[in-house]
């Protein structure tokens, strides 16, 4: 190897920004702080906040929870977030362009976009206080995984959406016995319980932000590239430090899992991820491709047996411990089915069942909805089921974090129901195994409608009912953040394509040869 090839002691490292740093985060970090800001002010107003609270005792908080406040509310969270957007966006095309590259200064980036949000009400979503009141639930001794927390006086009180009042937790053992641990330490508080839960979704997106440009520079792509798309994108502000949802820890410790098991560390990385899997379930799907990873790209089929049957000792024997250490039992089985009680048009097999039901109404051969609601659901789990297994068992001309990668999307795509947070799971994997331009400009797109989306949401945040003022909320949201986006010749070079936007992809010979060692080979014997 030439000296020109030398990979750096911490290659992953590469600081060539050409600006002081004071003026790096000046043209960078206080537009997008001064967005947050405004998110946070914003969900002061139309944030969920426990109906416990005296308001009245508190004028200002009054005033923006009030009739004319909201509206203020509203137009700072709607104002906030297109800033946000549009800082991302200026920031990508100098990340893009390569005069961006100095990972410690994104990170510094990062938290001061973060800083402002850290006291502010969850917003988006209220699926924090469940995960509260699911402590509760455990603290109090019964079980979490056969009861729901309607059983408990006051759960209303503590901030609960009443559509999850019956439904069992459908999350982890860890994640429990640290929800537990957030009761036991801030007792009834429900607000107090949201800002530990905050620390914890920070800790997931303080573990992507320092795993995914490594794990990125084992595949071949740029870690500030990869940085600024998975990590720093608008959604992991919205999703997982305002809504505070627990998927941010569960992708941290999966994205450093795969880290280690690509570094050589196969166990400890593996038991990183089982841990994930301890989170939220759905992270299993991660332990076949890193033994695929532990395997190596040459691998023939015997020794990929073998690595699968390793990891799944090491995963089995690691999540049954942690089980029988926290002692909640394997009820979280039959819990999973509880997120698919969820209707929603944006998960393609329900919104096909629940057309097929519509029209059967409409014809005349009545309403078998729910019927059809099980079918194409269950036609998609095993469609997905069967686009995962090819994927593990046929990986060749892929690396296995690109085969994760997509077997999420799979699952996303093809799963009973649908949250825009789940794009998070896989947003940060297509980062660090790269994106073709067209590609890339598509998941780009994707980012601002899904962020579009999630702003609307703030229209229906407050109040059970949906009136004109929601729609008109909703168009105001829409045209405001597409001025944002368009009006600067800056974000439509990046979004619509541009010279600079080639893609995530390998940028030099010698990070052509690390993404082409992780490249899976036919297996001999296959």
């Amino acid at each position: 190897m030439s000296h020109d090839e030398r990979e750096p002691a911490e290659p992953w490292f590469e600081d060539v920004a050409p600006s002081s740093t004071v003026g790096f985060l000046l043209r960078y970090a206080v537009p997008g702080m001064v967005g947050a800001l405004l998110l946070a002010l914003g969900a002061v107003g139309v944030g969920w906040l426990p109906p416990l609270y005296n308001f009245d005792a508190y004028p200002l908080i009054a005033d923006l929870r009030g009739n004319v406040g909201s509206w203020v509310a509203r137009g700072m969270v709607i104002a906030g977030g297109a800033l946000v957007l549009q800082s991302w966006l200026i920031l990508g095309l100098e990340v893009m362009r390569g005069t961006v590259r100095d990972i410690r200064r994104l990170w510094i980036v990062l938290a001061l976009w973060c800083a402002p949000l850290l006291l502010a009400p969850p917003l988006f979503s209220r699926d924090v206080y469940s995960y509260f009141v699911q402590g509760k639930l455990f603290v109090s001794g019964m079980d979490p995984y056969s009861t729901g927390v309607g059983v408990l006086p006051g759960w209303f009180q503590d901030g609960v959406d009443p559509q999850w009042i019956l439904t069992p937790a459908p999350y982890g053992p860890l994640w429990l016995s640290l929800s537990r641990g957030v009761v036991a330490l801030v007792g009834d508080n429900a607000y107090l319980g949201t800002l530990c839960f905050r620390a914890l979704a920070l800790a997931g997106v303080a573990l992507m932000a320092y795993y995914v440009p490594r794990l990125a520079f084992h595949c071949g792509i740029n870690g500030a590239k990869a940085l600024w798309l998975g990590v720093m994108n608008p959604l992991v502000l919205l999703l997982f430090v305002v809504s505070e949802h627990n998927d941010a820890l569960m992708v941290g410790l999966m994205v450093a899992g795969l880290t280690l098991v690509a570094e050589r560390r196969p166990v400890l990385g593996i038991l990183l991820i089982t841990a994930a899997v301890a989170i939220k379930p759905i992270a299993v799907i991660a332990l076949p491709f890193a033994g695929l990873l532990w395997a190596g790209a040459s691998s023939d089929l015997r020794r990929r047996i073998l690595r699968w049957a390793q990891t799944a000792g090491i995963a089995l024997v690691a999540f049954f411990g942690i089980s029988a250490v926290i002692g909640t039992g394997y009820g979280w089985i039959a819990a999973l089915s509880g997120p698919s009680t969820y209707t929603t048009w944006l998960s393609p097999p329900t919104a096909l069942g629940m057309i097929v039901g519509g029209l059967g109404d409409h014809i005349g051969l009545g309403d078998h909805t729910d019927g059809a609601l099980q079918v194409t659901r269950v036609l998609g789990l095993l469609l997905g089921g069967l686009i995962i297994g090819w994927l593990c068992l046929k990986p060749q001309g892929r690396t296995p974090v690109r085969g994760l990668a997509l077997a999420f999307l799979a699952i996303v795509a093809l799963g009973p129901t649908f949250q825009t947070w789940y794009l998070l799971w896989v947003l940060c994997l297509l980062a660090a195994s790269g994106l073709t331009a067209r590609a890339l400009r598509v998941v780009l797109l994707l980012i601002a409608g899904a962020t579009v989306y999630t702003l609307c949401e703030t229209s229906a945040t407050r109040g059970p009912y949906f009136g004109w003022n929601d729609g008109l909320a909703m168009v105001l949201t829409v045209v405001v953040m597409a001025v944002a986006i368009f009006a600067s010749r800056r974000e439509r070079m990046l979004l619509l394509g541009d010279p600079v936007s080639h893609g995530l992809l390998p940028e030099d010979p010698p990070s052509q040869s690390r993404h082409d060692r992780l490249v899976m080979r036919p297996a001999s014997g296959s």
